[in-house]
Formats: structure tokens, sequence, C-alpha cells
């Protein structure tokens, strides 16, 4: 079955000013609402469908999931 998916993992939340947007460049550090060790959040087309960790593979990043959601 060959069916387009828009994958993207939830890292957190902030809320920032326009001005600090425009302010936003490479090396910039983004605070979230999110602990560290709380699980991350796999969306399918804007739909949950998993949790997981974050893991680091080579030099890349991957999730590893740890939770489905029903």
């Amino acid at each position: 079955m060959h069916v387009p998916l828009r994958l993207s993992v939830e890292l957190g939340t902030t809320t920032m000013s326009i001005a600090d947007i425009l302010k936003v460049g490479a090396g910039s550090v983004i605070e979230l609402d999110r602990p560290i060790e709380r699980p991350v959040t796999l969306l399918a087309n804007d739909r949950p469908i998993a949790r997981g960790e974050i893991v680091a593979v080579d030099e890349n990043f991957g999730l590893r999931i740890t939770e489905l959601v029903v």
C-alpha cells in the first residue's frame, strides 16, 4: 500500500513574540515546556499515533517507540 503520510515528532511547545522569532538563527536555543525525561509524541498527519524517546543513531536522531496511542 502506497499511502503518503506526513510524520512529525512533537518535542514540546513554547510561546514566543514575533520579535523573538525574528532573532532565531543558526545556533539559537529555544526552551521548550517538556522535561527531557518525558516521552515525545509521534504524529501521523497531525494525529498522535505513538510516544517514545529520542535516540542518537550514528550522526542522526531517531525515535524509539515505547507506547502506541489508540
